[in-house]
């Protein structure tokens, strides 16, 4: 049997996160900034909407919330929803540019994990120019997510493109999530 070819894609948000973005949100600092993402990572968990992980775009001078993104992966069938990269998709389409460096201000990429292999290709090409990181590459694994080829030289390449990378912010709280995800019976899709 022979699949019908597909012309268009959806991605959408969880419900849940749609009503918590109707207003808007203003943060400053990053562990106020880690702590809002980290309440999306629980609520992706608590609601069962997909992985353990959140993410956020924020302007860097004012600290307006851009956009937002939770793991996608097992609610809408498709591997490259990780929360980074629905974060900055929406952050595009947002601004309406493919870079968030072209679109006359500059943008921080707080994320409740360091990035995978994909989302570290992602954040490289999405114009950010900070990256601010929570639970680390090896609380990941340990639950068993395979977060694929990342090597210190990966951050070092980021920096010397102009991407400061700020990690292990809150990083307890954030790697909690991951536990809980885990206990919860969630799936843990590429290990």
């Amino acid at each position: 049997m022979t699949e019908p070819m597909i012309s268009a894609l959806t991605i959408t948000l969880p419900d849940w996160l749609k009503e918590r973005l109707a207003t808007p949100v203003q943060i400053q600092g990053d562990e106020a900034r880690m702590r809002f993402v980290i309440e999306l990572a629980r609520a992706n968990v608590a609601h069962r909407t997909g992985g353990p992980f959140a993410a956020a775009v924020f302007r860097s001078d004012d600290g307006m919330l851009v956009s937002a993104g939770v793991n996608s992966v097992t609610r809408l069938n498709n591997a490259a929803l990780h929360a980074e990269v629905v974060a900055l998709m929406f952050a595009q389409a947002r601004v309406g540019s493919y870079t968030l460096r072209a679109a006359g201000a500059s943008y921080d990429l707080v994320t409740s994990c360091e990035p995978c292999a994909m989302c570290l290709g992602a954040i490289l090409w999405s114009g950010v120019q900070r990256l601010v990181c929570g639970a680390t590459r090896d609380d990941a694994e340990r639950v068993g997510f395979d977060e694929g080829p990342v090597f210190p030289e990966s951050y070092a390449y980021l920096e010397r493109r102009g991407i400061t990378v700020v990690r292990q912010v809150l990083r307890a709280e954030a790697a909690e999530v991951l536990d809980r995800y885990l206990r919860s019976g969630g799936v843990v899709y590429n290990g």
